[in-house]
């Protein structure tokens, strides 16, 4: 039902000078459905990461090198040889010891996948309302684009594209590594947490890769294609991961997760790793 004249908000669609429509949408659909689950993910996931991330603790299994990526590359005193590749510049102790471990990469990868065009899409809609499914009016009075703050934030999105790049290489590193055993043949050693770790790493490089920006940085400000050959071939490759970039937005998210869990199982003796060598 609409809402009668005298309380409808002046504001959106509503607002002076636009079409007097009654009616907030006429969708018959439960058009709700989708912002919600949207909402529901988001939060499960930052609150899952929250609370990993600031618990300090079942984050590395030193008998296998399993590192979780969401405490990669580990800055604190407190790491162990979880750090000994990066420099440990937090303390074991006092107020800077409650930091996340990963406090440097971590707002940067947030950063970039806030400011992602598929989460931008996802969070207007779920978030910001505007709007919030289409045909459905918005609450705002007017609509400014990313020209203002919050949303000119958005376009940073390129530069924590790159700072992304950088912390999947670490990631990588980190997965290499975890094929070391101290128990294993020759120090190799693999199990179930190395098919984890390393499809996690997969995941995030396809998620990375098929950004945007990275549609730009391979083929963008090219008049000719048939002059650069090499690029075009890389940007039709990169464009067609593109295409289902808002997938792989989804599965990484659920693959951080899992793969953090599965470290934090082990880590805590809750569970033991199915080795296959080592």
């Amino acid at each position: 039902m609409s809402a009668p004249a005298a309380n409808r908000p002046k504001t959106g669609v509503f607002s002076p000078g636009r079409a007097q429509i009654p009616q907030r949408t006429l969708r018959t659909d439960n058009w709700l459905k989708a912002p919600i689950w949207t909402d529901l993910g988001f939060a499960a996931f930052v609150i899952y990461a929250t609370v990993r991330a600031f618990q300090r603790d079942h984050f590395f299994v030193p008998q296998y090198h399993y590192l979780t990526p969401f405490y990669s590359p580990c800055l604190s005193k407190a790491c162990g040889e979880a750090s000994d590749f990066w420099p440990q510049i937090l303390p074991a102790t006092g107020p800077l010891s409650l930091l996340p471990y990963a406090f440097l990469s971590l707002p940067f990868l947030l950063l970039f996948r806030l400011t992602c065009y598929y989460y931008r899409g996802a969070y207007y809609r779920s978030v910001w309302q505007s709007p919030t499914a289409c045909a459905v009016a918005e609450p705002h009075a007017k609509y400014t684009g990313e020209t203002r703050f919050p949303l000119i934030i958005q376009n940073t999105h390129r530069y924590f594209f790159y700072i992304a790049g950088i912390i999947s290489i670490i990631n990588t590193y980190d997965a290499i590594v975890a094929f070391h055993s101290e128990t294993g043949p020759g120090g190799f050693g693999f199990g179930l947490g190395n098919i984890i770790l390393v499809g996690n790493v997969v995941m995030l490089w396809v998620y990375t890769i098929s950004c945007h920006s990275c549609r730009h940085v391979t083929g963008g400000r090219l008049k000719h294609f048939s002059k650069h050959p090499v690029r075009y071939w890389i940007w039709t490759q990169v464009s067609k991961l593109n295409t289902r970039h808002k997938l792989y937005a989804w599965i990484t998210l659920g693959t951080l997760m899992f793969t953090d869990f599965y470290v934090m199982l082990v880590a805590s003796g809750t569970i033991s790793d199915l080795r296959f060598v080592g």
